[in-house]
């Protein structure tokens, strides 16, 4: 059975060229050995290479569209040493001598179809809970006409005139080494070997007509941005009514204006006035899961500290078990101060003799250049 070159890079069929390409690079960041010494990622990255390398090509794409394989031998061993990445000795054969390969034949009216990608916007709530939603995707479904026949009533297909059932032609051509023979899909049949004389009023021959309709998708508690949920034999129906391939529905999550995710794990950004944060106090968030829920703020609290709730996170997707919600302290110094509130300042001044003004190492002080916090500053406050 052929490659599934498009699944190998997880784009639909009908992907265009930069959708394609996108995906290759994508997946080659994750899986390139320099960055991934995993033996089973370097052998992914293999495939997707060739995944892509067949794709990228308009005459190898269209060999896969039709069913076969470009990558394969002739005799569907393909094992000649340094002659592997042309197809084998074979089809070198085949080329100069006019024989010495079989026939790859017919491949066949009836194949099995494409899978199909679909993207799904969810807000954080629906990843923490869970959700049900009804998604439209539009694919090639069975024709109910014809039942993926092809035909029109009771007329049957007929051996193409062409290739006489081969499904493919031989044309020969002079050339400084002699005759050479190369053999292509036929153009009549398109490589099936038969043809539909009377075809089917809707779907043409093809035994799938396109059609939008509606799934019912369950996406489980505890997914995040780029995950995949697969729901079998919802994708494309295939040539000649085969069988559907799978729908993957991946999760695309969008940005939440309190909450920044990492992982299982939540962080905000509290700001807290000055004397609270020396006194202590309380603050109430609203949470994701747990609603209203207190942080407390011990006092002393000094910027840049971090309060930890154990178990307020999101669930893990495989095991339930919640992560933490971190919250992060910004303690905001008043600028804006009467005449009374300088006084004040100044007498609790006068009491704190220990304290006293130091000039310190930046890098000390942010422990090597910052880190999420800073970031996070940056992105809740506007800093």
């Amino acid at each position: 059975m052929a490659r599934d070159y498009y699944g190998l890079l997880g784009v639909s069929k009908g992907a265009s060229d930069s959708e394609i390409k996108k995906a290759y690079r994508r997946l080659a960041r994750e899986l390139h050995p320099d960055v991934n010494p995993d033996e089973g990622a370097q052998q992914r990255f293999a495939e997707i290479s060739t995944a892509y390398e067949v794709l990228s090509d308009p005459e190898k794409r269209r060999i896969v569209d039709l069913g076969g394989d470009p990558m394969e031998s002739g005799g569907g061993g393909g094992g000649a040493g340094g002659f592997a990445g042309f197809g084998g000795l074979g089809d070198v054969f085949e080329a100069f001598f006019g024989g010495g390969a079989s026939s790859r034949g017919p491949i066949g009216r009836v194949r099995p179809g494409s899978d199909s990608l679909l993207r799904l916007r969810l807000n954080l709530e629906e990843c923490a809970t869970g959700v049900t939603k009804q998604v439209t995707v539009d694919t090639a479904v069975l024709c109910d006409l014809c039942q993926g026949k092809g035909t029109h009533g009771n007329s049957q297909p007929s051996r193409c005139d062409t290739c006489h059932g081969q499904g493919e032609v031989q044309t020969v051509q002079r050339s400084l080494l002699g005759n050479v023979m190369t053999s292509r899909p036929c153009p009549v049949c398109g490589g099936v070997g038969e043809v539909i004389p009377d075809p089917c009023h809707r779907c043409g021959g093809d035994g799938r007509v396109r059609a939008r309709r509606e799934v019912s998708v369950k996406i489980p508690a505890g997914v995040g941005e780029g995950m995949r949920v697969r729901l079998a034999a919802q994708g494309e129906v295939g040539p000649g009514g085969g069988p559907a391939g799978d729908l993957y529905v991946e999760v695309h999550e969008q940005p939440h204006e309190l909450f920044l995710r990492d992982g299982d794990d939540l962080h905000c950004t509290v700001s807290v006035p000055m004397v609270d944060a020396a006194l202590g106090t309380t603050v109430t968030v609203d949470a994701i899961l747990d609603g209203p829920t207190e942080i407390t703020i011990a006092p002393g609290t000094q910027p840049g500290s971090v309060t930890t709730l154990r178990g307020h996170g999101l669930p893990h997707l495989r095991s339930g078990v919640r992560g933490n919600l971190h919250a992060h302290i910004d303690v905001v110094v008043p600028s804006r101060l009467d005449n009374r509130d300088l006084d004040l300042l100044r007498k609790f001044k006068e009491q704190r003799t220990r304290d006293v003004t130091e000039v310190r190492s930046t890098q000390a002080v942010a422990g090597g250049g910052g880190g999420l916090f800073s970031r996070l500053r940056e992105t809740f406050s506007g800093r």
